[in-house]
């Protein structure tokens, strides 16, 4: 009855189902390793944005680097902002507006850290230069979120060159160090709060996102897993069509036959 699965095309259906099984397998391991290692990445997050502020040079160096675990961690700083220095970074939207993010050099007794002092929106044409709220002058003290240094693999965005004076599209504390007359932090700063206030001000930066901690590679993970069960019961059931039309049609040439033997 089950001979046909010998046949060319139902040895191609049986190879190809032995190439997708460990392949919907694999990729559904893949996925959940990304399920993984995204909802350890949102619980180190959590657990850094609800723990107490902390000075900066304890999280962080001159010179440095920001380890993972330390991202998103909140941290203080006090020293005086450099305007003179002072940068605006492209491709930066929030609330669905375009903009720029304000970033201005923080000095403190060692060196100094780059601080994201908020938002701005785009001027009035893509010529024209932010309206940007000076900085306070005189000692503040900030706190905000600790943030690794950004770079294209980081953050997806493409560096650009030939920007005007004075505009960046990375917040790569090296690159931007190269032309400033003190040393820079590792890190930089993502501004929450600052003493004394001051007005005006860029708009606040939101608090860092979480994300969802990978369900969505969860859900893929499951749904790759499925594919195996769908195409194994898609083979059988295929295979038990055929076997059955088959039988349906030697049925109908035996009952043909015995027709016309008795007719004749």
């Amino acid at each position: 009855m089950y001979r046909f699965l010998a046949t060319p095309r139902w040895v191609g259906l049986t190879l190809l189902l032995i190439v997708l099984i460990p392949a919907f397998y694999f990729l559904g391991k893949w996925q959940y390793s990304r399920y993984e290692a995204r909802s350890a990445a949102s619980e180190r997050i959590s657990a850094n944005l609800k723990a107490d502020p902390v000075p900066l040079e304890r999280l962080d160096r001159i010179g440095g680097s920001v380890p993972k675990e330390n991202a998103y961690r909140r941290v203080t700083a006090t020293g005086r902002y450099d305007p003179a220095h002072e940068l605006v970074v492209r491709l930066r939207s929030q609330n669905g507006r375009p903009g720029f993010y304000v970033v201005t050099p923080l000095v403190t007794g060692d060196g100094a850290v780059l601080v994201n002092r908020g938002w701005v929106p785009v001027g009035a044409t893509a010529e024209t230069p932010p309206e940007v709220p000076p900085a306070p002058t005189g000692e503040v003290t900030v706190t905000g979120w600790l943030l690794p240094s950004e770079t294209e693999e980081s953050t997806g965005i493409k560096n650009l060159s030939g920007l005007p004076p004075g505009q960046i599209v990375l917040i790569n504390t090296e690159e931007i160090g190269k032309g400033l007359p003190y040393r820079l932090y590792g890190g930089f700063v993502q501004l929450a709060e600052q003493r004394p206030a001051a007005t005006p001000a860029p708009e606040p930066v939101p608090e860092p996102s979480v994300g969802g901690g990978g369900l969505l590679n969860l859900a893929y993970s499951l749904q790759w897993w499925l594919f195996i069960g769908i195409a194994i019961a898609g083979w059988f059931i295929l295979a038990r069509r055929e076997a059955r039309e088959r039988r349906q049609a030697d049925t109908a040439v035996i009952t043909d036959r015995d027709h016309d033997r008795i007719s004749g």
